[in-house]
C-alpha cells in the first residue's frame, strides 16, 4: 500500500528525460518554499560595526550607516572616532588618548579600561569601568555610573547637526532628560573624589576637534551652545540665586519649540538653565506637584508628557511669569507665582520626576 502523497513513478524513457524531470521538480520544489522577511535582511558584517586596533587615525561613521546596530571600539591608541547616527550599544575597551564621538544610543555606552580619552557621548546608560582620566561632554538620561574610575570629569553635552535631531527620536530619548552631572560612583575612596565637573568655560572642540577627514567633514556640525540639540544645564553646579523658578508645559504640536523658545527668553536676559525633564504625569502625580491648581491642568495630561524646566536668579520667577505672558499668551503653561512658592515646586515636580524614572 503506498504512501497518499506518494508519486507514481513512470518508466524513463531516456537519461535526457529523467535530467529534464529532475530539474522541474527541483524547481516546483524551490518554487514552493516559503520566503521569511528574515530570509531577506541584509545579512550584518560585524567588522563593518567595529573599529579594532587602530593606531594614529581619524575613522566615523556618517549619518544613515549604523542605523541602529551595536557598535564595539576596541584596542584604539592616539585616534579621533566620530559614530554620526544612532546605535544599539556601543562598548569601548582598551582605548588610550582618543577623541571620540558617539551619537545617541539607545541602550548603555560601557567605557573599560580606557584612559586619557576625550568624550562627547548621548546615551540610555552611562557605565565605565577601570578607567582613568576620561572627560565627557554628556547626555544621559538615567544616572552615570562610574566604577573603579578616577580622574573622570564630566560637562553637558553640546553638539549639533542636521541629522542629530531625528537620531535622538530614533533611539528613544528625549532632548530634555540629560543627567549628566548626577553620577554615582559604585566605588568611592574615602578622602577622594574620583569625579568632577569640566570647567563651565570649557570649549567642546578643544577636546574633540572637527573631524579633519574629507568624508566626515560633509558633516554639517556646529559646537555653538545656542545651536545644540540638547540644552545647556547647570546640572549639580552651584546655583548663581536662591530664586528659582518651574515652569512646566503640557504635550501638544509645539511642546519642544515652546520649550526652547523659553529657554532662549530667559537665558537671554541672563538667567540660567538649571535642569530640564520630559516625563509623564498622572492625575495623582499633578495632586502633588500643582497642588491647588491641579484640576486645572489634570485634563492636559492625557495628551503625553510634560516638558518641566528649572531657571535660577534674581528675579527669575517674575521675568519666567512676564515672558510666558507675552510670548505664549495663548499656552497653557504652568508657572511658580512666587519666589517663596518656587522652591516647593522644584522640589515636587524633580522628586516625583526622579522616582518616575527610577532615580
Amino acid at each position: 500500500m503506498g504512501c497518499f502523497f506518494s508519486r507514481r513513478r513512470k518508466p524513463a524513457q531516456s537519461g535526457q528525460q529523467q535530467q529534464a524531470g529532475a530539474g522541474q521538480e527541483a524547481a516546483a520544489g524551490e518554487e514552493k518554499a516559503p520566503q521569511y522577511s528574515w530570509d531577506q535582511r541584509a545579512k550584518v558584517d560585524p567588522k563593518d560595526y567595529t573599529f579594532s586596533g587602530l593606531k594614529n587615525e581619524t575613522v566615523g561613521r556618517l549619518p544613515g550607516k549604523v542605523a541602529g546596530q551595536q557598535f564595539v571600539i576596541q584596542d584604539c591608541e592616539n585616534c579621533s572616532i566620530y559614530i554620526f547616527d544612532h546605535s544599539a550599544t556601543i562598548t569601548i575597551d582598551d582605548c588610550v588618548n582618543c577623541q571620540i564621538f558617539l551619537g545617541p544610543i539607545k541602550g548603555s555606552v560601557f567605557f573599560r579600561d580606557c584612559k586619557d580619552c576625550k568624550c562627547i557621548v548621548a546615551c540610555q546608560q552611562f557605565r565605565t569601568r577601570d578607567c582613568r582620566k576620561l572627560e565627557v561632554f554628556l547626555c544621559c538620561a538615567t544616572q552615570p555610573i562610574i566604577e573603579s574610575s578616577t580622574g573622570m570629569k564630566f560637562g553637558c553635552f553640546q553638539y549639533y547637526y542636521p541629522e542629530l535631531a531625528l537620531q535622538f527620536k530614533d533611539a528613544g530619548l528625549s532632548i530634555f532628560n540629560n543627567t549628566w552631572s548626577n553620577i554615582h560612583d559604585f566605588t568611592p575612596v574615602s578622602g577622594e573624589n574620583n569625579w568632577g565637573l569640566l570647567p563651565e568655560t570649557a570649549v567642546v572642540q578643544d577636546y574633540v576637534p572637527l573631524p579633519s577627514s574629507e568624508e566626515l567633514k560633509a558633516v554639517r556640525i556646529s559646537t555653538d551652545a545656542t545651536k545644540s540639540i540638547i540644552p545647556i544645564t547647570r546640572g549639580r553646579r552651584q546655583k548663581s540665586s536662591d530664586e528659582s523658578c518651574l515652569a512646566v508645559f503640557f504635550a501638544g504640536d509645539y511642546t519642544t519649540a515652546n520649550a526652547r523658545k523659553l529657554i532662549d527668553e530667559m537665558t537671554g536676559k541672563g538667567f540660567q538653565l538649571v535642569q530640564t525633564k520630559e516625563v509623564l504625569m498622572k492625575a495623582e502625580d499633578a495632586h502633588r506637584v500643582f497642588q491647588q491648581h491641579a484640576s486645572e491642568f489634570i485634563p492636559l495630561l492625557e495628551k503625553g508628557p510634560v516638558v518641566a524646566l528649572e531657571f535660577n536668579g534674581d528675579g527669575a520667577v517674575e521675568g519666567c511669569r512676564s515672558t510666558i505672558n507675552e510670548v505664549f499668551s495663548g499656552t497653557k503653561v504652568f508657572v511658580s507665582e512666587s519666589k517663596a512658592s518656587a522652591s516647593r515646586d522644584v522640589d515636587n515636580f524633580y522628586n516625583f520626576a526622579d522616582m518616575q524614572m527610577g532615580m
